[in-house]
């Protein structure tokens, strides 16, 4: 049985998704769905009402259809074999190896934190996911946001956490939807919210996304 999945992003920076290179990826933040989503399942991020482009909280970000999961030890090696750019590099001048997602080296232990959008005070809860979803069968949005349907509303998750078991009437009405918009899975329709403001600094970003990491973990399913 498919479960959707649906969430708030308060930070869309392109790293928590990261929608690059072909590969729509969840490597960090969201612990609870990176344990919980399996193969199968679809995973959404609709806006929030503090957004550097305005209140986007009914309007989808991003939406991906999960092809497959691996613990974040394999996705390590996986990037270093198959996608490097995933690797981050934040003196880059590309902004999509800025942000890249394959924060943690696990050719030691205890794993070794990669200079990246997070700090140490995140490891706890980004370890603590255990997992990462991958994903070639995706539609990001970005600064792009596109709205819901009255009748999906209800798959909105305001604030923290995350909604699952009370999305499984709209499960198939969302995929019809969301297929019915015309665009090829895999696209890039906008930006990252966050590339618009040049002031926010990944300190900010970190520090914002343990807190809500934190609260995930803590809150119950709805």
């Amino acid at each position: 049985m498919t479960t959707l999945f649906s969430y708030c992003i308060p930070y869309d920076d392109g790293a928590a998704p990261n929608p690059f290179w072909g590969v729509c990826t969840l490597a960090i933040c969201k612990p609870r769905i990176r344990q919980a989503a399996n193969v199968g399942d679809w995973i959404v991020g609709t806006g929030s009402k503090n957004s550097p482009i305005g209140d986007v909280s009914n309007k989808v970000v991003y939406a991906m259809l999960v092809t497959q999961k691996m613990t974040m030890e394999d996705y390590d090696l996986f990037t270093k074999s198959k996608l490097p750019h995933k690797i981050p590099r934040i003196e880059s001048k590309d902004l999509r190896r800025q942000h890249g997602d394959s924060i943690y080296d696990f050719s030691k232990y205890p794993p070794c934190l990669r200079p990246s959008v997070h700090n140490e005070e995140n490891r706890a809860t980004d370890l603590s996911g255990g997992w990462m979803l991958l994903s070639d069968h995706f539609f990001y949005f970005g600064d792009k946001t596109i709205s819901l349907p009255e009748d999906l509303l209800g798959i909105v998750k305001q604030g923290q956490g995350h909604r699952s078991t009370s999305n499984m009437p709209n499960v198939d009405p969302f995929i019809q939807w969301i297929h019915g918009l015309g665009y090829q899975p895999g696209s890039l329709i906008g930006k990252p919210q966050m590339w618009l403001n040049a002031q926010v600094t990944f300190g900010a970003c970190a520090t914002g996304r343990r807190q809500e990491a934190e609260a995930d973990l803590a809150e119950f399913d709805t």
